[in-house]
């Protein structure tokens, strides 16, 4: 039985420090590093389980703490905190790139192109990050809400992505994945979306999502073949 490793490691960012939490096969082999964006929650114990699940598949796992402490577990709460974050979005993309940068230099994370997979804020983050990082070699947003991208920003995009919706996701029009969508394929990006119809938003969070089952189990093992393929 694989055996994973957890720890609260701090990051520099700009002069500051950041909170992180690490989780990695225990053992002395290499293995591929992902950074995970947590959702409006904070580092609520769905992320922490997310970031278990990837380490026993195999890779290296970094989570920034966003909120830096702050867990919410009502609705609204969670959309002031969020708020904050919102505002001061640089801060936070710094926070990430902290994260590439401390993955990077780890002896046992090879290659050194990284993945990033994000939820919902973190889906959006995971699409950014995309446009100002060259570390990246594979790109996950889960249902990442208020990204408008210009044609610019696409691109500035090199790493493959493969992003996930709710077909009943109410805070995503679809419209505008479809517009996502578009202009990545006008582009000639490599990327691919894909919109499970009977899902709502945050469909893979069975606390605080529109969960969907079937949507949830055949998404997961998706995303993790993509970022094996594209992290070798």
């Amino acid at each position: 039985m694989a055996v994973i490793q957890t720890e609260t490691i701090v990051i520099p960012v700009n002069g500051d420090d950041a909170i992180a939490h690490l989780a990695r096969p225990d053992d002395d082999q290499p293995h591929p590093g992902i950074v995970l964006v947590q959702e409006v929650w904070g580092i609520e114990p769905h992320v922490r389980e997310l970031a278990q699940r990837l380490a026993l598949e195999g890779f290296v796992v970094l989570v920034p703490d966003l909120f830096h402490g702050k867990i919410a577990t009502e609705f609204e709460d969670a959309r002031k905190i969020a708020m904050d974050t919102f505002n001061n979005m640089e801060r936070a993309l710094q926070e990430c790139q902290g994260a590439l940068d401390y993955l990077k230099a780890l002896p046992y994370v090879q290659p050194k192109k990284l993945g990033i997979m994000g939820f919902c804020m973190g889906g959006r983050i995971s699409y950014l990050m995309a446009s100002r990082s060259a570390d990246l070699g594979a790109v996950v947003p889960w249902y990442g809400g208020r990204y408008d991208p210009t044609p610019e920003d696409i691109a500035k995009i090199q790493a493959p992505i493969l992003a996930f919706y709710g077909g009943r996701d109410q805070g995503i029009p679809l419209e505008q994945v479809q517009k996502i969508e578009g202009m990545l394929k006008t582009a000639g990006k490599d990327a691919t979306i894909i919109v499970y119809p009977e899902a709502g938003h945050a469909f893979l969070n069975p606390t605080h999502g529109g969960s969907h089952d079937a949507s949830a189990q055949d998404a997961w093992p998706k995303a993790v073949s993509f970022l094996k393929e594209h992290l070798q």
